[in-house]
C-alpha cells in the first residue's frame, strides 16, 4: 500500500506545492457511504464537513441516475433534451414564484461569475458590495469579492467590503435594532463611496447565513434594511446559496430565514451531491434581459447526465424528508453543543442553522480573544478520533461542521462525545 508521505510527495511533484490538504496528517480516502468515509487503512471517519454529498456519500439512487443516463447520452445543451427541462421545473418549484428562470453551469465560481454579469447588465452599474470575511469563488471576477484570499494585483476600485453582521463581537457593544442599523450604515457608506468614485452600484452579494464569516447570529432586521438600501440605490441582491442551499439550514434555502427574497440566487456544491453542477436562479426579467445582450453558453452546464443526477438529489431530499431531518437533528446537535459550552470555557459561542454549525473558540470569555491555534489543534485531534471537520471565520477560530443531511441521532451522539473528549484534553 502506498504511504501517505509518498502520495504527498508525488502530489507536490505533479501538481506543484501549494495545493491545500486538510489536516496536519492528511487523510487518504478511498471509499464513502452515507455519513461515513474510509481511508486506505480501513479506518472509518464520521464526515461532519463535506456538504457536497448532501444526501450522503454514494447514494444509490444518485449513482444509478448517473450511470443510466451516462450509458444513454451526454452532450451539451444546444440539442433538445428533456432532462434539463424536467430539472428546471423541479428546481424552480422550490423557490418564490418571482424566481422563475435558471441558467446552469458547473461550479459555484461560474455561477457567481454569471450572477455578477446579470447584475451589471440589469443595473447599469459596476460596483459591488461584499463582506470583509468571505469567499465567493476563484474566477478573476469573483476573486475580487473574496476577502479570505486577496486576489493577485489587489482589489479593484469597483469593490467595497463592509463588516459582516456580528452579534458576538458587536460594533460599539450595541444590540438589537441599534446594532442592525450600525451594520446597515456601513452599507450606506459603501454605496456613497462608490458614488464619489463615479461608480454606480450593481449589487450586493452575500451568503444569506454568512457561512464563511462564522455563521453569526445576524441582528434582527439587518437583511431587510440592508437590501432595501441596495435596491434604493439601483442595485440587486445576489444570495450566494452555494453552501446554504438544498435543505442545509432546515429549510430549502438559507435566504428563507432572512425575510428577503433575492433578485438572483447562485447554487453549487450540494446541487449534484458530488457531481459538478451549479446554477443561477433569477427573476425572469433579469435573465431574459441579460440574454438579449450576451449569449451565455456553458459546454457542460445542464448536460443530460448532470441534470439526471441533480434531479435524483431533489428526489432523495424530498422522499427521505431530509430537510425536516436537518431541522430536527440540527436542533438536537445545537442543544448538545450548548451543553458542551457550559462545560468547557474554551467555547465562547455556539451557532447553528439546521445541519450547519459554528463553534467559536476563545482563550478568554471576557475578552473574547480568538483561540485560533487551539481551533487548529482540535480539528486535527478530531481527525485522529474519527471525526472530520474544519474551521472558518475572520479570526480562523470557529469550528465548522456541516454533515450530510441524513445525519442521525446516533451520529450526533458520537460527534458530541468525541468533541467533549477532545475539548477536555485541550
Amino acid at each position: 500500500m502506498t504511504s501517505v508521505q509518498t502520495l504527498v510527495e508525488r502530489r507536490e511533484r505533479l501538481l506543484g506545492p501549494g495545493n491545500p490538504l486538510f489536516y496536519d496528517d492528511p487523510v487518504h480516502l478511498v471509499r464513502g457511504e452515507g455519513v461515513w468515509l474510509h481511508d486506505a487503512d480501513n479506518n472509518r471517519f464520521l464526515d461532519c464537513y463535506n456538504n457536497v454529498p448532501c444526501v450522503g456519500h454514494c447514494h444509490p439512487r444518485v449513482v444509478k441516475a448517473l450511470c443510466e443516463q451516462a450509458s444513454q447520452l451526454n452532450t451539451h445543451t444546444r440539442y433538445l433534451h428533456e432532462n434539463i427541462l424536467d430539472y428546471a421545473e423541479r428546481l424552480l418549484a422550490k423557490f418564490d414564484a418571482s424566481l422563475d428562470r435558471v441558467a446552469l453551469a458547473c461550479t459555484g465560481s461560474e455561477a457567481n461569475d454569471l450572477a455578477l454579469r446579470i447584475a451589471r447588465v440589469n443595473s447599469g452599474g459596476e460596483g459591488f458590495i461584499c463582506t470583509n470575511a468571505t469567499y465567493h469563488g476563484n474566477t478573476t471576477a469573483v476573486a475580487q469579492l473574496s476577502s479570505i484570499f486577496e486576489p493577485i494585483g489587489g482589489y479593484g476600485e469597483h469593490i467595497r467590503m463592509v463588516r459582516w453582521p456580528d452579534s458576538y463581537r458587536p460594533i460599539g457593544g450595541l444590540a438589537g435594532d441599534a446594532l442592525a442599523d450600525a451594520y446597515v450604515d456601513e452599507i450606506k457608506a459603501a454605496i456613497e463611496s462608490l458614488e464619489r468614485s463615479g461608480l454606480r452600484l450593481a449589487g450586493m452579494i452575500a451568503c444569506p447565513i454568512f457561512a464563511n464569516e462564522g455563521l453569526p447570529d445576524v441582528p434582527r432586521g439587518y437583511m431587510e434594511k440592508a437590501i432595501a438600501c441596495v435596491r434604493d440605490a439601483g442595485g440587486l441582491f445576489i444570495a450566494d446559496e452555494v453552501q446554504s442551499g438544498f435543505g442545509r439550514t432546515g429549510q430549502w434555502w438559507g435566504h428563507e430565514q432572512s425575510g428577503v427574497v433575492p433578485d438572483i440566487v447562485t447554487l453549487g456544491k450540494p446541487m449534484g451531491a458530488g457531481h459538478p453542477i451549479s446554477g443561477v436562479v433569477a427573476r425572469g426579467a433579469l435573465l431574459d434581459n441579460y440574454r438579449r445582450h450576451e449569449m451565455y453558453f456553458n459546454t457542460f452546464g445542464g448536460n443530460p447526465v448532470s441534470c439526471a443526477v441533480a434531479l435524483a438529489v431533489i428526489d432523495v431530499i424530498d422522499d427521505e424528508d431530509l430537510v425536516a431531518n436537518a431541522a430536527a437533528i440540527g436542533r438536537y446537535v445545537l442543544d448538545g453543543f450548548t451543553e458542551l459550552q457550559a462545560k468547557h470555557e474554551l467555547i465562547g459561542d455556539v451557532r447553528g442553522r439546521g445541519l450547519f454549525f459554528g463553534i467559536e473558540l476563545v482563550n478568554d470569555r471576557e475578552t473574547r480573544e480568538p483561540a485560533a491555534e487551539r481551533a487548529r489543534t482540535i480539528v486535527n485531534a478530531m481527525r485522529h478520533k474519527g471525526v472530520l471537520m474544519s474551521k472558518i471565520g475572520e479570526h480562523d477560530n470557529v469550528l465548522k461542521l456541516r454533515p450530510p443531511l441524513c445525519f442521525s441521532r446516533d451520529n450526533a451522539d458520537f460527534l458530541l462525545a468525541t468533541l467533549d473528549e477532545v475539548l477536555a484534553a485541550v
